[in-house]
């Protein structure tokens, strides 16, 4: 599993994970993402970089 990487296209800004060819796996808006992650809390703690799999220690 790849780390996620912060892309700023200059009118939004998006997580995406790469696969092994470099091309992209899957996108989520930051946006989305972290108010989604506000909504709710999840049953398992995520290791750094894994933030959209599971809630961060605060």
């Amino acid at each position: 599993m790849s780390k996620r990487e912060l892309i700023d296209t200059g009118t939004d800004k998006r997580y995406v994970r790469r696969d092994e060819q470099g091309r992209f796996a899957e996108s989520d808006d930051v946006g989305r993402s972290l108010s989604a992650d506000q909504r709710r809390q999840a049953k398992t703690a995520a290791k750094p970089g894994q933030g959209d799999r599971g809630d961060r220690k605060r």
